[in-house]
C-alpha cells in the first residue's frame, strides 16, 4: 500500500521537461525582478549620494562637473553635460563638458537639440541623433566624437522657471528607455535645487566683488582728488603769503597800528588757518597711504627708521604731560597719572610721544572745563596697557565706527567750527587717531575704544555748555563725571628679559 502511493505520486517521464522549463522560467523571472529591484535601489541611493557629494560645495563650475559625472554613472551614459541659461546673452552655457577637457561651451538658447528642449520643455530621447535635423553635427566634427543615442530634458528651479538642460550621450548598453527618462527627471529635480543655490551664492559673491572693486576705484579717486586738492591749495597759499609780506612791508610806514591790527592780523590769521588745513589734509593722505601699504611716505620712513629703546612709561608720561598742560593752560582741567612706575615698553620715544599727545589732545578737546582726565598704565599678561580716560561728552554709537578713519569730524557740519588746539569742541578731524592706527598696523600695537555719550546731550546736535558749573543738568562735578566719557586703550608688547638685557 505504501509502495502503491509512491507509485501514484511519480511524475511521468514525458512531463518532466515541461516542469523543468517552468521552474527555470520562474527562476529567471525572480532573477530579473531582483535585478530590477537592485537597479532601482541603486538609482535611488544615487540621489542621496548626489546631496552628499555637492551639498556642501557651492562652487558652480565644480558642481556642474559633479552632477554630469553622477548622471553618467547612474544612467550608464558615456558622456554628459549640464547647460545653464544666461538671461543676459540668451545663451545656454557650460564651463564643463565631459570629454572636452573642460572647454567652455556657449550656444544660443534656441540652437540644437538642447535649445529645442529648453524652449519647448520637451524631453528628447533619440536612438540615432543623425536622423534628427535638429542635431548639430559640427560639434562631433569639432571634437572627433561620434554621438549615437541621446537623452535631453530641461531643468527647472523652485519657482518653475527654466534653469537649463541636462543632456546624456551614448547609453553604454542599448538605448535610453522610458524608465531612464523618468529617473533622469527625478535626478534633475534634485540637481536643480543645488544648482539654484549655487547660482544665488555666486550672484552674492559677484555683487560683493563688484562692490569691493567699485569701492577701491572710488577710494583711489578720492585719494587722488584729495592729493590734488592739497597740492592746489599749497601753491596759492604760498603766493598769497609772500605778497602779503611784501604789502605789509610797503605799507608799514604809512599804516596806523589800528589798521594793521584789524587788516593784517585778520588776513594772517585766516591765511594761517588755510595753511593748517592744507597741512592736515596732506598728513591724512600720507597716513592713508601708509595704512594701505601702497608706499611709505618720507615722513613715516624717518619714523620707521628710528630704533626702539626701553622706555619707562610713567616717568616718561609725567614729563610729557607737563608740556601738554602748558599748551592747554587756558583750560581748567584736572589730570591724574596712575600705574606702576617701573613698567617699560620697547618703543621709539618720538612715536610714543605722538601717541600720548594725540590721545590727550582728543581727551582735552572733548572734556568741558572743570572736568577730569586720567592716564593709567597697567600690565595685562605679557603686554602693557595705556589708558587715557576722559569724563567728557563721549561719542555717539554711530560715530564710534569711524573714529580711527580720519577726515571725520564727530560734530554736525552746521555746528562745526574749527578752533585752536586744546579748546573744548575744537573740531578736530581725527588725524592723531588715524596716525595711531598706522602705528598700530606697523608696530603691532592694539587700539581699542569705549565711549558713552553724555546722557544729557545724546545726539550730535545737542551742545555742551563747555563748563561743568554752567551745565543746566549737572549740579556737581560728580554728576558730570558719571554722565559720559571715553576710554582709549593702546596695548604695547611688554619688555622681555632679552630686551632688558640689551
Amino acid at each position: 500500500m505504501f509502495m502503491g502511493a509512491s507509485l501514484q505520486n511519480e511524475v511521468p517521464s514525458k512531463d518532466k521537461p515541461k516542469i523543468d522549463r517552468r521552474r527555470a522560467a520562474r527562476r529567471q523571472e525572480d532573477r530579473l525582478r531582483e535585478q530590477a529591484h537592485q537597479e532601482k535601489a541603486r538609482k535611488l541611493h544615487s540621489l542621496l549620494e548626489l546631496g552628499q557629494i555637492i551639498g556642501l560645495d557651492l562652487q558652480l563650475n565644480e558642481m556642474l562637473l559633479k552632477i554630469a559625472q553622477k548622471a553618467c554613472e547612474v544612467m550608464e551614459a558615456d558622456r554628459g553635460s549640464v547647460f545653464l541659461y544666461d538671461s543676459a546673452t540668451d545663451e545656454l552655457w557650460s564651463t564643463v563638458a565631459m570629454g572636452m577637457g573642460g572647454e567652455a561651451i556657449r550656444m544660443s538658447s534656441k540652437a540644437g537639440i538642447g535649445g529645442h528642449s529648453f524652449q519647448t520643455g520637451e524631453v528628447i530621447n533619440l536612438e540615432d541623433v543623425y536622423t534628427d535635423p535638429r542635431f548639430n553635427k559640427e560639434i562631433d566634427t569639432h571634437t572627433g566624437y561620434r554621438t549615437r543615442s541621446l537623452l535631453c530634458m530641461p531643468l527647472y528651479n523652485r519657482a518653475g522657471l527654466k534653469l537649463g538642460v541636462i543632456q546624456l550621450l551614448n547609453k553604454k548598453t542599448g538605448v535610453f528607455t522610458e524608465e531612464d527618462e523618468t529617473f533622469l527627471q527625478t535626478f534633475g529635480n534634485h540637481a536643480s535645487f543645488f544648482l539654484e543655490m549655487a547660482q544665488l551664492q555666486k550672484a552674492r559673491f559677484d555683487a560683493l566683488e563688484q562692490s569691493r572693486t567699485e569701492l577701491q576705484r572710488l577710494n583711489k579717486a578720492k585719494s587722488k582728488a584729495l592729493d590734488h586738492l592739497s597740492h592746489e591749495l599749497r601753491t596759492p597759499i604760498a603766493v598769497i603769503q609772500g605778497n602779503l609780506r611784501v604789502l605789509k612791508q610797503k605799507l608799514n610806514v604809512k599804516t596806523s597800528p589800528i589798521v594793521e591790527e584789524k587788516f593784517f592780523k585778520t588776513l594772517e590769521k585766516h591765511l594761517g588757518r588755510l595753511l593748517e588745513i592744507q597741512q592736515e589734509t596732506e598728513k591724512i593722505i600720507q597716513s592713508y597711504q601708509d595704512l594701505e601699504g601702497d608706499f611709505l611716505s618720507d615722513e613715516f620712513k624717518q619714523k620707521f627708521a628710528i630704533s626702539f629703546e626701553p622706555i619707562t612709561l610713567v616717568p616718561f608720561f609725567e614729563k610729557k604731560l607737563e608740556k601738554i598742560k602748558e599748551r592747554a593752560a587756558h583750560r581748567s582741567l584736572h589730570f591724574q597719572i596712575e600705574g606702576q612706575k617701573d613698567l617699560s615698553v620697547p618703543m621709539a620715544p618720538r612715536i610714543l610721544e605722538e601717541i600720548l599727545e594725540g590721545l590727550l589732545k582728543n581727551a582735552i578737546e572733548n572734556t568741558p572745563d572743570e572736568g577730569m582726565i586720567r592716564i593709567v598704565v597697567e600690565p595685562k599678561g605679557p603686554k602693557v596697557l595705556l589708558r587715557v580716560q576722559d569724563f567728557g561728552i563721549g561719542i555717539t554709537p554711530e560715530n564710534q565706527t569711524y573714529i580711527f578713519d580720519g577726515l571725520f569730524p564727530t560734530q554736525e557740519t552746521d555746528l562745526y567750527s574749527s578752533k585752536r588746539p586744546y579748546e573744548f569742541n575744537a573740531g578736530g578731524k581725527g588725524l592723531e587717531l588715524l596716525q595711531m592706527k598706522v602705528y598700530g598696523q606697523r608696530y603691532g600695537l592694539e587700539l581699542s575704544m569705549e565711549s558713552q555719550r553724555c546722557i544729557h546731550i545724546p545726539t550730535d546736535q545737542d551742545l555742551c555748555s563747555g563748563k561743568i558749573s554752567a551745565c543746566p543738568h549737572c549740579q556737581t562735578q560728580e554728576d558730570c563725571l558719571k554722565s559720559g566719557g571715553s576710554i582709549f586703550t593702546v596695548s604695547f608688547p611688554g619688555m622681555t628679559k632679552e630686551t632688558t638685557e640689551k
